[in-house]
C-alpha cells in the first residue's frame, strides 16, 4: 500500500521529466528547421493538424462512453485554451527562439512559473502569508527570478565557451576586415534583435501561465483529457492557419515543405510535443496543479544546453550563465516556499479532523 503511495506521488515527477526530454529535442529542431527558412506560423499549423489527426481517433474510442457535452461555456474554454497555450503561445516562442539561441530561449521560460505564481496570488488561487518563513522564500524567489531575467535580457556578456567551427573563423575574419562603423550597426542591430526576442519569450511565459492557469479550471469542467486536448489542437490549428493565411496572403509557396529536417521538426513536434507532451502537461496539472507543472521548465534547460552546445554549435554567454543560476535559485526559494505551505496547510487539516474525532 506504501509502495503504491509512493509510485502515485513520483509518477507525475517522471511525466514531466518525460516531458523535458521532448521539449528539448523539439526546441533544437525547430532552431535549426527555422533557421533553413521555415514559416513559424506554417510550423504551428501543421504541427498542431499532424497532433489533431494523431490524437482525434485515440480520443474518440477511447473516451466515446464518458465523454461530457461539448456546451457553450466549454466550447469558450476550449477556444481560448488553444489561443494561450497552442496559437499565441508557440507563436512568441518560436519567433524568440529564432532571434536568441535556444538555451537563452529555454533558460527564459524559467519565468513561467514566476508568473503563474503571482497570477494565481491576483486571482487568489494561492496563498501568500508574508509573516511566514514560507511567505517570505515566496517573496524573495520571485524577486531573484525577476532580476535574473533581467540579467539575462540586459546582460549578454563575453562567450564562456569557444566553438572552433570554419563558420566561427570566417566570422571573425568578416568582422574583422569590416569598417567600424559597419561594425557598430551590426551590433546595435544585433542587440535589437536579442531585446526583440526576448520581449517576444516574456510574452511566451505570459501566455502559457494564463494557459496552465484556465486548464486546471478547464480540466474540471470537462475531465475527458483525450477529447479536450485534440478539440484544442483542432481549434489552434484553424487559428494559426487564419494567422498564416493573413500574414502572408494567399502565397502558396510558404506552405510548401520539402526538406528532411523540416518535415522530421512538423511529424515530431506535432505528434510527440504536441500530442503527448500537452497530454503529459495536462495531467500534471490535474494531478498536481499549474505550479508544480511549471517548476520543471529548468530541468529543460540543462538538456537543450547540451544540445546546444554540442550540436547547433552555438555559444554559450556569461550573462545567460549568471541569469540562469540567479533565476533557478529563485525559483527553487519559491517552490520551497510553496511546500512549506502545503505541508503546513495538511497538518492543519489533520489536527482539525483529530480534534473533530476526539469530539465524537
Amino acid at each position: 500500500m506504501w509502495g503504491m503511495a509512493r509510485i502515485d506521488e513520483w509518477r507525475p515527477v517522471m511525466a514531466m521529466l518525460v516531458f523535458n526530454l521532448i521539449s528539448a529535442v523539439m526546441t533544437a529542431l525547430v532552431k535549426e528547421a527555422l533557421e533553413q527558412g521555415l514559416n513559424s506560423l506554417v510550423l504551428i499549423t501543421l504541427r498542431q493538424l499532424v497532433a489533431t489527426v494523431f490524437l482525434a481517433p485515440i480520443a474518440y474510442f477511447k473516451e466515446r462512453n464518458k465523454r461530457p457535452r461539448l456546451t457553450l461555456e466549454i466550447f469558450v474554454y476550449h477556444f481560448f485554451s488553444a489561443v494561450l497555450g497552442a496559437a499565441l503561445s508557440q507563436y512568441t516562442f518560436f519567433y524568440g527562439l529564432k532571434l536568441t539561441t535556444a538555451t537563452f530561449a529555454i533558460t527564459f521560460a524559467n519565468m513561467a512559473p514566476v508568473l503563474t505564481f503571482l497570477i494565481a496570488i491576483a486571482l487568489r488561487v494561492e496563498s501568500l502569508n508574508m509573516k511566514s518563513k514560507a511567505g517570505s522564500a515566496k517573496i524573495l524567489g520571485t524577486l531573484m527570478s525577476f532580476g535574473g531575467a533581467l540579467l539575462l535580457s540586459l546582460y549578454k556578456g563575453v562567450a564562456v565557451t569557444h566553438q572552433s567551427t570554419a563558420a566561427t573563423v570566417l566570422s571573425s575574419a568578416h568582422h574583422a576586415a569590416a569598417a567600424p562603423a559597419a561594425s557598430s550597426q551590426v551590433a546595435g542591430a544585433d542587440r535589437k534583435s536579442w531585446m526583440l526576442g526576448t520581449l517576444s519569450l516574456l510574452a511566451n511565459c505570459l501566455f502559457f501561465s494564463l494557459w496552465l492557469l484556465l486548464q486546471s479550471r478547464l480540466t474540471k469542467k470537462y475531465p475527458a483529457l483525450y477529447s479536450s486536448t485534440a478539440i484544442m489542437f483542432f481549434f489552434s490549428a484553424l487559428q494559426a492557419g487564419a494567422l498564416t493565411v493573413t500574414i502572408e496572403g494567399h502565397s502558396s509557396s510558404v506552405w510548401v515543405v520539402t526538406r528532411r529536417l523540416e518535415i522530421l521538426t512538423i511529424l515530431y513536434s506535432g505528434i510527440m510535443a504536441s500530442a503527448a507532451g500537452f497530454l503529459i502537461m495536462t495531467w500534471c496539472v490535474h494531478k498536481r496543479g499549474p505550479v508544480f507543472t511549471a517548476a520543471f521548465i529548468p530541468i529543460i534547460q540543462i538538456m537543450v544546453a547540451i544540445i546546444d552546445f554540442f550540436f547547433l554549435h552555438e555559444q554559450i554567454y556569461l550573462g545567460s550563465i549568471l541569469g540562469s543560476a540567479l533565476m533557478i535559485f529563485g525559483l527553487h526559494l519559491l517552490l520551497w516556499g510553496k511546500k512549506k505551505d502545503a505541508s503546513a496547510c495538511c497538518s492543519t487539516d489533520s489536527k482539525q479532523v483529530d480534534e473533530e474525532a476526539d469530539r465524537q
